[in-house]
């Protein structure tokens, strides 16, 4: 019989393993799944190099959102080591012009008026119009949000801030690659993932109709099928 597979699960900004929950679900049966915690963590590379410390030799590896961005950090350090990989609703490029005034803003409000009012401005336009309306599946995300703190958050902005530019790297990944996105990602839309995928020899792009950045939760289904491909793949 051949040896349980691993799968390690990246979350994303303020994400714990409760945006994965429909994933560790679906795919404990069939192999091992761990989840990474980002909290207290305020860099990508340290962030990666911790994944790798948490990860058996041979793993498949799906970021979501920031976690995406570790897990091309990953494939900089160690790709010998990803059998398959997922990146979905993420990007690849540096800091922006205008973008740390921006994410300014959400810090200033976390610091002076804690994390639900934080989670009650950041987190709508991340989600499909039609789930916004869903009061139980915004609270368990608000829920989530609210496990973290203002200190947490500002670390992962660094994080996000400092960011390199990721785009070399996918042109040296040669494991079974899929790129996901929701199709009303409004924060990554699809258009991004599109040249992304272009860049990695033999990747699949899955689009995720009617969802929005939350693919995880939002689409669990389709997230679900394109990792058990890959860890039949791998």
């Amino acid at each position: 019989m051949s040896a349980r597979k691993s799968i390690v699960l990246l979350p994303g900004l303020l994400c714990d393993a409760a945006t994965f929950e429909p994933q560790i679900a679906a795919l404990s049966d069939s192999c091992n799944v761990q989840v990474a915690d980002f909290f207290g963590y305020n860099n990508l590379t340290q962030m990666a190099e911790y994944v790798l410390e948490i990860a058996p030799a041979e793993f498949v590896l799906a970021g979501f959102s920031m976690g995406g961005r570790v897990a091309l950090e990953v494939m900089r350090l160690a790709p010998e080591r990803v059998t398959g990989l997922a990146i979905f609703d993420t990007g690849t490029n540096a800091r922006q012009p205008g973008e740390e005034a921006k994410r300014q803003v959400l810090v200033d409000l976390a610091n002076t008026k804690g994390m639900r009012a934080l989670a009650d401005k950041w987190l709508p336009p991340m989600l499909h119009p039609d789930r916004q309306s869903d009061a139980a599946f915004v609270e368990n995300l608000t829920a989530m949000v609210c496990r973290a703190t203002p200190e947490i958050h500002a670390a992962q902005i660094k994080a996000l801030l400092d960011r390199p530019d990721a785009g070399p790297v996918l042109r040296t990944i040669r494991c079974p690659t899929i790129v996901l996105c929701g199709r009303d990602d409004l924060w990554s839309p699809p258009e991004q993932h599109v040249t992304i995928t272009a860049e990695i020899a033999g990747a699949e792009l899955v689009i995720a109709e009617h969802c929005g950045h939350f693919l995880p939760v939002e689409a669990p289904s389709i997230l679900n099928a394109a990792l058990a491909s890959l860890v039949h793949k791998s």
